[in-house]
């Protein structure tokens, strides 16, 4: 938390794309760090907007509209349903949850760009884009499809390769086909603005991003700064509109508008501004107690707030380079005081794919498991990816591998801990005081007792702090090891046993299981807001306050108790079937699926060639002879390839493939004829050649004996 004297907070969640639901993958990554800290925030009274929309003009949409034959507005019309009623039933208590396709939105990102086209912080040229011969229309990037230059995967997007995650341009693909119509795209030129990003690294945004060291995360910082290179490396033009069909129009007081549409990453950001005055429209008379501020400007104004993106580590580039340039350029608004991403969350070992269909869905996880929300969200903190790439597993069986899986981490820590602590404390004092809570009696406070209040207090401090750095697995580990503490109490007192012989003393003793019954129900509220409300009806608690933990207010608890039925329930054997079987479903669906896709892409012929081009086409047998990783380069190996003509260096994509000591002697196919190219300071003299099973590995193409390099290959 920003150590300032703001004391008002804007917080967003990342706009998710309207063109399927919400999976766990999307909840670990932003959705429920950004609720806990916010549940947090109004516990503590601050002043809080918490805002969060749809994103309806990304090209997936698009995609997804012509594949269904049906209108991108009613494609984002029943995704946008779907992830809001998941959202609302999840407990994920957004302030506002709004929408691009808003009028509102529309306005408001016109308006943004045309204060900056008016300001001449747009720069208007004219370039060659892609144009598809055959559809008679521009390509966005992600029509564009071809050959990664990184790790020569075939079906890189023309902005962004999902196999390796480097961010590409259509340029830099292998062999480019268009995805509407499978032709060969060719270039023709366009008229297009962008944003200077090159101007605003020299003049304030790399001073600013260093001055960040110390409070954003280290994976934050690290690829922010890996973007901002000297000289040729240094920040590029960025486009802001695109040739499109579907999105906000570039506004009608520009020259050349027609056809033109706002870039969806330009337009996307600006959502949270969009969704910050949808809210003020709506909700002006009627703002629950912690939004203390009048107008949308009290939440976006320089000065006036501390603005905190939760998203996940893919958008860190667009968070905290490109939309706070374009928020420098329009003036006067506040930059982001954190953007604490989270990295990526897997399913069972494998890379969560929508695809795919390879992930647990929000919506159908509500169906098939009704009233274990706080479940779901306790495992996925708990597992949270805050600072590298987590799993998660359903079942338990028995191995150190998945005691951090679903059914395991319910059972035995949220059933034989927290659930068991609690109810326990609250059977006694029904069984022994007819349930109302036990008046204290200072002649049987146990040394155990102090003991238990000192190290409270000390929880309650870790736990502030640990939610305040974001460290949100660490503040959940800190409260479970607090219930635990009372179960070790509890252990020790024996009220079941004591009130038969000094029932005093087991009511005393009771009294303190109540007494941090009432700390539990406030600390887990950030994180268990179900669970929370169960214990504050049962508890009596008109509210919960995370000031009444500072000022030990919670300790003066008194009155009778509500009946409380079991906090949480075993996760049974038959329940975990049930998910596992549909993964496995979906596993298999998905292979065909993603079989058939490959097919429809490497159907359409390339263009025929004369055997006089084939022949300019030097390819040789290879060995590997020596391998390093490239520094600060997860995905490249600097290979010396001895090509029988020569040793040279070549640089390939296939670091998370293999190892540097596993390739080494491998025979591979050379492109020895390729122009250099130099990648990371370092000129890469070939190519070499892979192949790629059925689950996206790639392999050495084998031969039954060892072939002398520089043997071509016709």
């Amino acid at each position: 938390m920003e150590s300032n004297t703001i004391n008002r907070y804007t917080v967003t969640a990342a706009l998710p794309y309207a063109n399927g639901p919400v999976h766990i993958g999307h909840l670990a990554g932003c959705y429920i760090p950004a609720d806990i800290y916010v549940r947090y925030l109004r516990l503590k009274g601050k002043d809080v907007l918490f805002v969060c929309g749809s994103d309806e003009h990304g090209i997936p949409i698009t995609i997804k509209a012509k594949n269904e034959s049906v209108s991108p507005q009613e494609v984002v019309d029943k995704y946008h349903a779907i992830m809001k009623n998941a959202f609302d039933a999840f407990g994920i208590d957004f302030d506002i949850y709004s929408r691009t396709s808003a009028d509102i939105h529309k306005e408001t990102a016109s308006a943004f760009f045309l204060d900056l086209y008016k300001k001449g912080e747009l720069i208007e040229k004219e370039t060659e884009e892609f144009f598809d011969p055959e559809a008679n229309e521009f390509l966005a990037d992600r029509y564009i499809v071809g050959t990664c230059p990184s790790c020569s995967n075939p079906d890189a997007y023309g902005d962004q390769c999902e196999k390796c995650g480097k961010s590409l341009s259509p340029e830099e693909l292998i062999n480019p086909i268009s995805k509407l119509s499978g032709a060969v795209p060719v270039k023709r030129k366009t008229v297009h603005w962008y944003i200077d990003l090159g101007k605003h690294q020299d003049e304030w945004l790399k001073q600013w991003i260093e001055s960040k060291k110390g409070e954003w995360k280290s994976n934050v910082m690290g690829q922010c700064l890996s973007w901002m290179g000297e000289g040729e490396n240094k920040l590029k033009p960025r486009a802001v509109t695109r040739d499109l069909k579907w999105g906000v129009p570039v506004p009608a007081e520009i020259p050349g508008h027609e056809g033109k549409m706002l870039y969806v990453w330009f337009d996307a950001p600006i959502g949270y501004i969009s969704a910050t005055k949808d809210f003020f429209n709506k909700k002006a008379n009627q703002k629950p107690q912690w939004v203390k501020g009048n107008s949308w400007e009290d939440y976006w104004a320089e000065g006036k707030t501390n603005l905190i993106h939760f998203i996940g580590k893919d958008n860190i580039v667009f968070h905290c380079i490109i939309f706070p340039s374009m928020l420098k350029s329009f003036g006067n608004l506040t930059l982001p005081a954190n953007v604490p991403a989270n990295e990526f969350l897997n399913l069972e070992g494998d890379k969560i794919s929508t695809s795919r269909n390879w992930a647990v869905w929000l919506h159908e996880y509500l169906q098939d498991m009704p009233g274990r929300e706080d479940e779901l969200r306790y495992v996925l903190t708990a597992n949270m990816p805050e600072t590298k790439d987590n799993d998660f597993i359903w079942k338990y069986d028995g191995t150190d591998n998945t005691t951090d899986s679903f059914q395991a981490r319910v059972n035995n820590e949220l059933v034989n801990n927290l659930g068991n602590f609690v109810n326990r404390v609250m059977v006694l004092i029904h069984k022994f005081n007819d349930g109302k809570i036990p008046v204290s009696n200072p002649l049987y406070v146990m040394p155990e007792e102090d003991e238990l209040y000192s190290f409270s207090e000390t929880q309650i401090e870790l736990i502030s702090s640990k939610i305040e750095n974001f460290e949100f697995r660490a503040a959940l580990s800190e409260i479970m090891k607090l219930s635990s503490a009372g179960n070790k109490f509890l252990q020790v007192a024996e009220p079941w046993k004591t009130y038969k012989k000094n029932p005093q003393a087991a009511l005393q003793s009771l009294l303190v299981g109540a007494r941090l019954t009432n700390a539990l129900a406030i600390l887990i509220a950030p994180f268990l807001p179900h669970t929370s409300k169960k214990l504050a009806i049962a508890l009596n608690l008109n509210e919960l306050s995370w000031i009444s933990l500072k000022d030990k207010s919670y300790m003066h608890i008194s009155g009778s108790l509500n009946p409380l039925e079991l906090l949480f329930k075993k996760v049974e054997e038959n329940e975990i079937s049930v998910q596992l079987e549909k993964l496995e479903t979906n596993r298999k669906q998905g292979s065909i699926s993603t079989q058939t896709q490959k097919k429809e892409l490497i159907s359409p012929s390339k263009p025929e060639i004369q055997f006089d081009d084939f022949s300019k086409i030097d390819i040789r047998i290879g060995t590997i002879i020596h391998a390093e990783k490239v520094p600060k380069a997860d995905k490249l190996l600097k290979l010396s390839v001895n090509t029988g003509i020569d040793t040279r260096t070549i640089l390939s994509g296939i670091a998370e493939h293999f190892t540097p000591e596993e390739v080494i002697g491998k025979q591979v196919t050379v492109l020895v004829n390729l122009a250099p190219r130099k990648m990371r300071g370092i000129e890469s003299q070939g190519m070499i050649l892979m192949a790629e099973d059925a689950d996206g590995k790639l392999v050495f193409v084998k031969s039954e004996t060892m072939i002398n390099p520089g043997s071509e290959v016709r």
